[in-house]
């Protein structure tokens, strides 16, 4: 089926249209989900929740744009709903609140390369906060006042709470990797 015609029986709540939907593109919507989530159970709850939303505001896609641009949006901003209604969003090293966000913390040493999987184990490991502006800003490409309007914080705790993303990732990075090197030197004895 056509994605448009897809469109329009989901519209008239076609629970089979609405399957077909939810399996071409739940593959597509999950890395989103994840990137957000604590864990892969939190990230398939997430999933289920975007998709309820998805078949309740269907009939308000306008097909302008990327119907699955659309979609990721909604996961996203799901994700944003719920961590402001914790009240996470807060600066939790007021130091770092005067930082330009022109400094950078790279997070690659040694030409370390990690799967996908350990690095978003990694990311989610990250306080909430962080996690999310870490990944609005590095991972789907949102400037720092959009970011700051979506969570209701300003600009500098934006750039602040990413600065202090890249630091606490960077030093995951670097402990997982001098783990490896410990295991690996283990096994060499």
């Amino acid at each position: 089926m056509e994605l448009d015609q897809l469109i329009k029986s989901c519209i008239k709540k076609d629970r089979k249209a609405q399957e077909a939907l939810y399996n071409q593109y739940k593959k597509k919507l999950f890395p989103v989900c994840l990137k957000y989530c604590r864990s892969h159970t939190e990230a398939e709850d997430h999933l289920h929740d975007t998709f309820i939303t998805i078949f309740g505001d269907i009939k308000k896609y306008k097909g302008k744009g990327s119907f699955e641009g659309w979609m990721k949006r909604i996961a996203i901003n799901k994700a944003i709903d719920k961590y402001k209604k914790q009240n996470t969003f807060e600066l939790a090293d007021h130091k770092a609140a005067s930082l330009s966000g022109d400094e950078d913390v790279s997070i690659y040493e040694n030409d370390l390369l990690l799967s996908f999987e350990i690095l978003m184990a990694l990311i989610q490991e990250l306080p909430h906060q962080y996690r999310i502006v870490f990944n609005l800003y590095e991972l789907d490409d949102y400037p720092h006042k959009e970011i700051a309007a979506l969570l209701g914080i300003t600009v500098g705790t934006s750039k602040s709470n990413l600065h202090r993303a890249k630091s606490l990732l960077k030093g995951k990075i670097l402990d997982h990797n001098n783990q490896g090197a410990i295991k690996t030197n283990s096994h060499e004895s």
